[in-house]
């Protein structure tokens, strides 16, 4: 009797990847993504000693990804703003594994080479060394938190998302004016949260960047 097919780690990655596609870390287990291979959970436990060590390196490939190929160009804010754009992009065709970052980190390749770029950007800023460390730490939070947003509405079907504005316009547009008098004021002009994603994301981080530039001697 031919033995079970053992597995290599980039394929049981790649199903990994394949499942949370459509699954999130919740619903997402071993014992699934064993099943998708046709093996048993102890043989992929040879690779990885838990499910959260598992998702964090299907996570660290989307950062090596959204790496590869990248080369430092222009001042220090347009290279870390370089950097966000790819890693929206990256994690924008697969949104699960952004929350997934977000949640879990990584401690991968991936991960190293967004932290070396985004460091040394620091670096170059003129900032004061001993504030580099806690910048950086701010930028992440900040890009994992508008990333993880912006991916959680991806994640929405059509039908899933035409109803979110439905509420959305219910609540805004018929907010009782003497209860919510602000919000019936700016009823019109508010828009709902999947509305100009792009434009909403380099504008925060443009911000966050000025703020951080208005911090160096």
């Amino acid at each position: 009797m031919a033995g079970r097919r053992r597995w290599s780690t980039d394929e049981i990655l790649d199903t990994a990847a394949e499942l949370l596609r459509t699954s999130d870390a919740e619903s997402f287990s071993v014992r699934k993504l064993a099943a998708a291979l046709g093996t048993d959970s102890s043989s992929l436990y040879r690779h990885f000693r838990n499910k959260t060590e598992l998702l964090r390196t299907v996570a660290d490939r989307i950062l090596v990804a959204a790496m590869d190929g990248y080369r430092p160009e222009g001042d220090w804010r347009q290279r870390i703003t370089a950097v966000a754009l790819r890693l929206r992009e990256a994690f924008g065709q697969q949104p699960q594994l952004a929350a997934i970052w977000g949640r879990y980190a990584s401690g991968g390749t991936g991960s190293r080479l967004v932290m070396e770029e985004v460091l040394q950007a620091l670096q170059a800023s003129g900032l004061p060394e001993e504030e580099i460390p806690a910048c950086y730490h701010r930028i992440v939070i900040l890009l994992s938190a508008l990333i993880a947003s912006e991916a959680g509405i991806g994640t929405l079907t059509p039908e899933e998302y035409e109803q979110g504005m439905e509420q959305f316009r219910v609540a805004v547009l018929g907010a009782d004016p003497e209860r919510f008098p602000a919000l019936a004021h700016f009823a019109r002009e508010i828009r709902p949260l999947g509305a100009d994603r792009r434009t909403a994301f380099e504008e925060i981080l443009a911000a966050h960047l000025a703020h951080i530039e208005s911090a160096i001697p």
